[in-house]
């Protein structure tokens, strides 16, 4: 199937390892030009040097997303060296488990407050696009009672009810607006990696409960996120694609 991604725009947030990187790649395989920042500046040019090379223009910056001045150069920067903003993606966590005024803060800062800032920043751009599109990464411990319940999964709901909200205000203006909540996601070096090694029952608990058997790949989550950010998916905006091997039990 043709995606219709070929020379369109797409801006990934925290796209230098893990779910990001997945979707990066598949967006460059697809054709499409594709800007990516992360925090560790030598991953970021590793990778926009490896889009380069799939033969698609690629833009990568160190950016604590955080920082909303730092984002939003980056977002303007980026939109100047593609030619325009077709696609958002964001997709950045602080995976700040937990009930602290710590979690909580870092958890609307990068999760939350990082997603606001950036659709702020694209919005002038993917208002001149002809398949404008806006993806938000969640979690399905947005909207299910798991062991990241405070302010992880506060947010992640939060994020869900934000792209709900954005799919009714800009759907006017061409653009949809979609959530994707990925399951447990296991990848070198992410968070399921980290348990397993620092917190092996809780790893052991997590797998039982996949009727897979297994956690998913980034792959498989990119997947689901290149195509509803795609043409393709014209008419779908305002819903959450569940990315979890049948994990979850809400209707």
């Amino acid at each position: 199937m043709d995606l219709g991604l070929k020379g369109v725009n797409a801006l990934v947030t925290g796209g230098s390892k893990g779910i990001g990187l997945a979707i990066a790649e598949l967006f460059a395989d697809e054709g499409a030009n594709v800007a990516i920042c992360a925090r560790n500046a030598d991953e970021v040019s590793k990778v926009a040097s490896m889009l380069t090379n799939k033969g698609v223009k690629a833009q990568g910056k160190s950016v604590d997303v955080g920082d909303p001045v730092a984002l939003k150069a980056w977002v303007e920067g980026a939109a100047a060296e593609l030619g325009g903003i077709d696609i958002l993606v964001c997709n950045v966590s602080a995976l700040a488990v937990g009930d602290t005024p710590e979690t909580w803060e870092k958890s609307f800062r990068v999760d939350m407050m990082h997603t606001v800032n950036s659709v702020a920043a694209a919005l002038p751009y993917l208002e001149k696009s002809k398949s404008a599109s806006i993806v938000i990464v969640s979690s399905v411990s947005g909207f299910e009672v798991d062991f990241a319940a405070g302010s992880y999964g506060a947010f992640k709901a939060a994020l869900i009810h934000y792209a709900k909200g954005l799919s009714s205000q800009l759907i006017a203006k061409g653009i949809r607006v979609n959530a994707v909540s990925p399951g447990n996601t296991y990848f070198e070096g992410g968070i399921w990696n980290n348990i397993e090694n620092g917190n092996p029952e809780l790893f052991k608990m997590a797998m039982s409960l996949n009727p897979t058997a297994r956690m998913g790949t980034p792959q498989e989550v990119a997947a689901g996120v290149v195509f509803v950010a795609s043409p393709v998916a014209s008419r779908i905006s305002g819903t959450n694609l569940i990315i979890d091997g049948a994990l979850t039990k809400a209707v």
